[in-house]
């Protein structure tokens, strides 16, 4: 019997609906992908306590306890946390080739098909209290590791700060940063919420939550980084950005900081900039050696066009960065057009958008072509008129790198077309497409091997008789890695080199689909292959990879 047959029988077992609303909240959950419970009271078949009673108790389900702090640390690592948030599912227990997850929601079987590709091996859902699933999806600590400073007990003391009596304030935003900084954290986000005042920092691309001061100190501590970063404290209306200037031990940080109303209170956000981490080699990116090569050959070509896509946080301006540091030279004059500019380069002229001033893409663009550069990197191509003027410039002789927002190389190559852009004309200037994701890196401290399964190996495309001889990496979880397993990232990678099918192909209108097939034929690695390669090598782990190339 299938699972939806076993919710249909016990559905219509328990005498609450007819077969027609049965069917209905069952067509109702598989277009809307909401719980089923939540689908049964929208519809108002049923109210939250007969979902949670009556259904239950008929189905013969009743919740076990949540003792996370008997969970191993091999088992938490095979769930990204934020999976287990979207899914509301948590992992408990490894018994045997099998994992037991804890979940609140006993039909979520559509997760349970999804998480066994992602972990790898067969699961089991287990029901618990959603109160008790609350706590640990918040960020209750699930090991036992050095804490987080308590800023909520470093305030104890500090009034209600009135003017002059600042400096404890001052004490506490610098606190605040330098732990950030220690943590190796990229952002800071300090968000006014309902019932209290957090504090998360981005640490691996990973938000984590961090004891936050009491809530009463909320204004003082938003006005004080206002000030720092040069915003007008006494608009509380609309948006800001401004800028950070901090030392931390040798090293000169800025931090982008932007301010955003919301309800409770103005958020916060300050994004750290490290110069060291922007200005990275080519070799240390993560390219493999057959695809630095070619991404080598590409960003040496006299003219043409290079872009970079993938979703915000994947990398994009790193390598571009790296990119234009590996080729700037005395006799080439490099012009950049960014918003905003992350960091200045020296030897290069750049150029920061200002549209409240009419400074566009597009106008910048068409003024830096009365320089007389060679290389021109355009921070993003938004809309047809930038895009047209980056064409025209690729034509003329010039070496334009830019980025685009899609999911996959091929991707860029009808998205320039959608946009307007006639296909001669991305077939006659396009050089190559590099799609990139980020992905965490097994923490060198705490790295051990195991023997897959026989779905990794699967997945792996291992054969039979390598799969008992193969070794794979993780983190065990120390505390160098604050006990995650994981410490820095790597790119991983989808290098689409224009080729003379490819422009052949453009030319006649083909899909990215289609791009993508040829493309593949004539080797290019897709980004999941190009992950699974790195998994292979040791440099991170099967569930990363997955994690992010969910959407390709």
């Amino acid at each position: 019997m299938q699972k939806q047959d076993i919710v249909k029988a016990v559905l219509k077992n328990i005498g609450l609906l007819d077969e027609a609303k049965i069917k209905n909240a069952l067509q109702e959950q598989a277009k809307t992908k909401e719980r089923l419970g939540s689908v049964l009271v929208k519809l108002g078949y049923v109210a939250n306590a007969e979902v949670g009673k009556t259904l239950l108790a008929q189905m013969g389900i009743l919740p076990v306890a949540i003792k996370p702090e008997n969970v191993a640390a091999e088992v938490k690592r095979l769930l990204p946390a934020q999976i287990s948030r979207s899914h509301r599912i948590i992992p408990l227990k490894q018994e045997g080739e099998k994992i037991i997850l804890g979940t609140d929601d006993p039909f979520n079987f559509l997760a349970q098909e999804n998480l066994e590709n992602i972990i790898g091996a067969g699961i089991q859902l287990e029901l618990v209290q959603t109160d008790d699933l609350n706590k640990v999806l918040e960020g209750a600590p699930l090991t036992k590791k050095k804490p987080d400073v308590d800023f909520a007990k470093a305030s104890e003391g500090i009034k209600d700060v009135k003017s002059g009596e600042d400096a404890p304030i001052i004490k506490l935003v610098n606190l605040i940063i330098n732990e950030a900084v220690k943590k190796r954290a990229s952002d800071i986000h300090i968000e006014p919420l309902e019932n209290k005042f957090r504090v998360r920092y981005r640490i691996d691309g990973v938000l984590h939550e961090v004891p936050g001061p009491p809530r009463r100190l909320q204004g003082s501590v938003i006005s004080r980084v206002k000030i720092m970063a040069g915003m007008d404290i006494a608009e509380k209306r609309l948006p800001q950005d401004g800028r950070i200037k901090i030392v931390f031990g040798k090293k000169e940080l800025d931090l982008r900081a932007s301010s955003l109303p919301a309800i409770h209170g103005e958020s916060i956000v300050m994004r750290i900039l490290d110069k060291s981490s922007f200005l990275v080699g080519l070799e240390d990116m993560g390219f493999l050696p057959d695809q630095r090569k070619d991404f080598e050959r590409l960003i040496n070509a006299p003219n043409g066009m290079l872009l970079v896509t993938g979703p915000t946080g994947s990398g994009k301006t790193t390598t571009l960065y790296g990119t234009l540091s590996h080729i700037n030279q005395k006799e080439r004059k490099v012009i950049t057009i960014e918003d905003p500019v992350e960091y200045q380069l020296d030897g290069i002229n750049q150029v920061q958008v200002r549209p409240q001033i009419g400074l566009s893409f597009a106008g910048g663009l068409r003024s830096m072509l009365r320089q007389a550069p060679d290389i021109i990197m355009v921070g993003e191509i938004r809309d047809l008129e930038t895009g047209q003027i980056a064409v025209q410039s690729a034509l003329t002789g010039h070496l334009i790198f830019s980025t685009l927002h899609t999911n996959d190389a091929s991707g860029a190559i009808t998205r320039l077309v959608d946009m307007g852009i006639k296909p001669y004309l991305v077939s006659a200037t396009l050089q190559g497409v590099l799609a990139q994701r980020l992905v965490r890196t097994i923490c060198p401290s705490c790295r051990e091997a195991y023997k897959p399964s026989e779905e990794v190996a699967k997945l792996l495309c291992l054969k039979p008789e390598e799969s008992g001889k193969f070794e794979l990496y993780r983190g065990k979880g120390c505390e160098a890695c604050s006990d995650t397993g994981f410490k820095g990232r790597i790119g991983i990678f989808e290098l689409l080199v224009m080729t003379d099918a490819i422009r052949e192909m453009v030319l006649n209108n083909a899909s990215s689909t289609e791009i993508s097939q040829k493309a593949k034929e004539m080797g290019m690695r897709t980004l999941k292959e190009d992950g699974m390669e790195k998994v292979r090598r040791g440099y991170t782990t099967i569930q990363e990879v997955l994690r992010v190339t969910q959407d390709v």
